[in-house]
């Protein structure tokens, strides 16, 4: 049995897209398991492909003031195999967003030699982005064992089995099967007594081993108590679980007080969910805390739990990015698909918020658009509904998910063999989108979101 700690060299990998950019986007998940370990006792490195404040970077850096910006963008060519296939029409440039390959190369080369490699995957659609990460540190390192984790991983394990040059794929959570997966690449017992499921025994996420934190996710709960069919989340988190409101709480103070983070993003599906045991005391505790902070929302909340004490702690507690999970604005019976809220809740949340203090510019419903068979005059009139209440509509363009019920749907009406590859699920791509005059209609109705 192994007794000296490993080292582990946790990379989070490139994304290989036609767009993309930094909206608060942290691989939460890998760094989670960073500080697992770290706690732990092992020795952990980090190398970030999206590093946007990596240290050879010199004056293009752009930050906004809520921790946003572009990542370095390289033009690529498209995936092998997948040319001539439709994807050279789209007008848009696939691209390779990260740092330089000669960056990554020399970070890997100056870290010390790890025992072990864990990678984490996002989107589905950047499996070649991962794909490319793999090949470059298989070439530094070939005899260190890599473990591939993540979304991609989880939703499309046969094609990474297939197509990557990883040891392990890991499906699902990754902290169950920790202490088999260290014992198994290096020999090394650990102790895992305290992974069994209760997040308020677990570590901060791993922020620190970044260069620059511009903000920070926060994630009081894994899981969601709603099933919609265009969504993956109770497939990859099939029970909801909380963290305690003091321990949220302490974890804002943490990385406000010791690292100066004003901005935080909630990466929650289910924030406002049985807000009274949890959302309203870390919302009171914050507002009675006086610190300076601004909350973003990206994931949406639901609509039927913003009450008029919801907005208003809301408010208080400084968030400054609310994004409501709207879907659509068509609230008749024969709708074709699963809607969690109707008209009069979206109105009562909408009046709400206004009375709270949130203005036009910090409001926005989430519509959903290029679902298979859609009525884009439907799309339409959602937007001119939510325009007409006074807050802003955002497209929320579709991504056929494996392991969703709308899958089978998806796959039925697609242009693309979605079964073929994960990049063709691409929502910049609207697979499901077949006529050239929705494609022309769907870009008029972007000049009308934000």
């Amino acid at each position: 049995m192994k007794t000296d700690s490993p080292h582990i060299l946790c990379i989070n990998p490139w994304i290989h897209d036609f767009a993309a950019f930094d909206f608060w986007a942290k691989p939460l998940g890998l760094l989670s398991i960073a500080a697992i370990l770290r706690e732990k006792g092992l020795k952990i490195s980090y190398i970030d492909c999206l590093d946007r404040f990596h240290p050879k970077e010199s004056g293009r850096l752009k930050v906004l003031w809520d921790g946003r910006g572009p990542f370095r963008k390289t033009k690529i060519d498209l995936p092998k195999g997948l040319e001539n296939r439709g994807l050279e029409n789209t007008g848009k440039k696939f691209s390779r967003y990260g740092i330089k390959p000669q960056w990554f190369e020399a970070d890997l080369k100056q870290v010390q030699k790890p025992d072990l490699i864990f990678v984490t995957s996002l989107m589905t659609y950047w499996a070649t982005g991962v794909k490319e990460t793999l090949e470059m540190i298989k070439k530094i390192y070939p005899d260190v064992p890599i473990v591939l984790g993540g979304i991609y991983a989880s939703l499309c394990y046969e094609h990474a089995v297939e197509n990557t040059e990883a040891d392990l794929v890991v499906k699902g959570q990754a902290e169950p099967c920790l202490k088999k997966i260290i014992k198994q690449f290096t020999g090394f017992a650990l102790d895992d007594s305290d992974l069994s499921g209760d997040l308020d025994a677990l570590p901060y996420p791993a922020l620190d081993l970044q260069h620059h934190m511009a903000y920070a996710p926060i994630l009081t709960s894994t899981g969601c108590p709603f099933s919609c069919e265009y969504c993956a989340s109770s497939y990859l988190a099939p029970t909801l679980r909380r963290r305690s409101p003091e321990n949220v709480f302490k974890e804002i103070k943490y990385w406000h007080q010791n690292y100066d983070i004003k901005n935080f993003a909630f990466y929650d599906d289910a924030l406002l969910v049985a807000a009274r045991q949890y959302a309203f005391p870390l919302f009171e505790k914050i507002i009675a805390s006086k610190m300076d902070l601004f909350f973003h929302t990206p994931n949406a909340i639901h609509i039927k739990a913003v009450t008029e004490k919801a907005a208003g702690l809301m408010f208080k507690a400084g968030f400054k990015t609310i994004r409501l999970g709207l879907e659509t604005t068509n609230f008749s019976k024969d709708r074709s698909h699963d809607i969690k809220v109707g008209e009069n809740d979206f109105f009562t949340a909408v009046n709400h918020l206004k009375a709270a203090g949130f203005t036009k510019s910090q409001m926005g419903a989430y519509l959903l658009c290029g679902l298979p068979g859609q009525d884009l005059d439907e799309v339409e009139r959602s937007m001119q509904l939510v325009q007409h209440t006074g807050i802003q509509p955002v497209l929320a363009y579709y991504t056929p998910i494996p392991h969703t019920p709308m899958w089978e749907s998806a796959v039925k009406h697609s242009k693309f063999n979605l079964n073929e590859h994960p990049v063709f699920t691409n929502n910049t791509l609207f697979p499901c989108v077949n006529s050239s005059l929705d494609l022309k209609r769907i870009s008029q109705l972007k000049s009308l979101s934000i």
